[in-house]
């Protein structure tokens, strides 16, 4: 009789240690990967660390008490969530959370995809608060042997099913890759004259198609007579690493940098710099808030003696326009910029970075996103998404085509370039996209202009504010001197 007790009482024991693997294998491998996994279907970034992360974390906190296994929880589903975003936008964790204090200007609510992200979050949380008032304190090298192979089974169907997309995810800067960059690849600015005015575009998201056709449509309108009869058209492509202000550093100082970099110190060697000591005026333009990034404190260390940001362009005529990132309307900048360089009779160095194709792209009829263009190519059409950001870059270079064929725009060079490829997180949309490279497209006028500078007459309207902070005008004596002999 007390062999039958001891028996009943081990396979009942057995089976109670098994029920708390159970529960452990919910709270901390299935419930926390939820809300990821029915990502597969459509591809998104490869998870294997977390789902690691999240199997060793239950293994070290099994057998604490509630308290700590639920605070244990909450941490891993914020750095889920957090290391997920980053993978999406082409960010080291680390500098994701360094970058939190600046999400205040952002405007989430205004994308759908961040409220069911936001609501799948909470929903598992408040499951995950539920479930781990159950036991998960199960014993035995057996068992544990069995948590780590469900973990290890998990991560590796993860990895499997993301292999076909995982290498665009991994944008960090590589060791030791040799630097390059569509400036540099260009031309643009190798060689300033001083006869000729520079302006630099970085294009928010722009990528570089694989479709044949869909990156014809993107060059499209600088093959066209008015262009080709004032500008040569030149394109390529060049690599990308990081996000949007590693391109800043790629362009405008020429190497792959942090912005941190030039946060506390002026960089000489930035691009700003050098055509500023070279006598040129340097003006730095954002569709969004200086803020953001701290971009208002570390422009000017990078040698732009004015910035306009959101607030600036839109008291100059811009309009305002919504998104997660809401921002002066990129289609009125064009206008601005074509007021700035008739305004200043110096040489002048233009840097834009546009805003309005920050992704998610909302339907919005002030983005003139209510509907899908009828002219753009099938593999764009395809997506709904990519529709609505296809239209905003196009609609970027139809506005700059105005300016730029006005008889009296001034003289200029003109490179626009992408920041990253667009950050989708499914795989049909990201998988139209070169993971590794951007495009850049340079419009160099033909000829030299047989005005000089001496000739550039100052221009506004009524919309401009009084301008201050302008160098007096350049003496006939320094016009007469080739900038390219003072430039470092």
């Amino acid at each position: 009789m007390i062999a039958i007790v001891n028996r009943r009482s081990v396979t009942s024991g057995a089976r109670d240690n098994l029920n708390r693997l159970f529960t452990w294998s919910i709270c901390w491998i299935l419930l926390p990967n939820a809300a990821f996994m029915w990502l597969w279907i459509i591809g998104a970034p490869p998870r294997y660390s977390e789902i690691i992360t999240g199997g060793a974390i239950g293994l070290i906190v099994r057998n604490a008490r509630y308290p700590i296994r639920l605070a244990a929880f909450v941490l891993l589903m914020i750095y889920s969530a957090l290391s997920f975003v980053a993978a999406l936008f082409n960010f080291r964790v680390s500098s994701l959370i360094e970058s939190l204090s600046f999400l205040i200007e952002m405007r989430p609510e205004s994308s759908i995809e961040y409220y069911w992200g936001a609501v799948a979050l909470i929903v598992t949380l408040l499951a995950g608060a539920r479930l781990l008032r159950m036991r998960t304190d199960f014993r035995g090298n057996w068992a544990i042997i069995a948590a780590i192979a469900i973990t290890a089974c998990l991560a590796g169907l993860d990895a499997l099913l993301s292999l076909s997309t995982s290498g665009a995810y991994q944008r960090a800067t590589a060791d030791g890759a040799p630097f390059d960059s569509g400036v540099r690849r260009s031309g643009f600015a190798s060689q300033p004259d001083g006869r000729r005015d520079l302006i630099l575009v970085i294009v928010e998201s722009l990528g570089q198609p694989h479709d044949p056709a869909t990156a014809a449509r993107l060059i499209e309108r600088w093959k066209r007579a008015d262009i080709a009869a004032r500008y040569d058209f030149t394109q390529g492509t060049a690599p990308y690493f990081g996000s949007t202000t590693s391109a800043e550093m790629r362009a405008l100082c020429g190497r792959w940098g942090n912005y941190a970099e030039v946060m506390e110190k002026r960089d000489k060697g930035c691009l700003p710099a050098r055509l500023r000591k070279a006598g040129y005026a340097t003006l730095a333009l954002h569709s969004f808030d200086g803020a953001f990034f701290d971009r208002a404190r570390w422009y000017p260390n990078m040698g732009f003696e004015r910035r306009l940001f959101r607030d600036d362009l839109i008291r100059r005529g811009a309009a305002s326009c919504p998104g997660v990132f809401p921002g002066a309307c990129d289609r009125d900048v064009p206008g601005i910029i074509y007021r700035e360089l008739k305004a200043d009779p110096r040489p002048q160095f233009i840097y834009w970075l546009t805003v309005n194709s920050h992704l998610p792209v909302p339907i919005s009829e002030a983005l003139n996103t209510g509907t899908c263009r009828a002219d753009l190519p099938d593999e764009v059409r395809r997506f709904p998404m990519l529709c609505r950001q296809f239209a905003l870059w196009l609609e970027i270079e139809e506005r700059l085509a105005e300016q730029m064929t006005k008889p009296d725009f001034p003289d200029a060079d003109i490179l626009l370039v992408g920041d990253h490829m667009p950050p989708y997180f499914d795989g049909a949309q990201r998988s139209q996209f070169d993971p590794e490279n951007v495009p850049w497209m340079l419009l160099r006028r033909k000829t030299a202009p047989g005005r000089g500078l001496q000739h550039r007459q100052y221009f506004a309207t009524a919309n401009d504010p009084p301008r201050t902070g302008h160098a007096a005008p350049l003496s006939p004596a320094r016009i007469a001197k080739p900038v390219a002999q003072r430039f470092p």
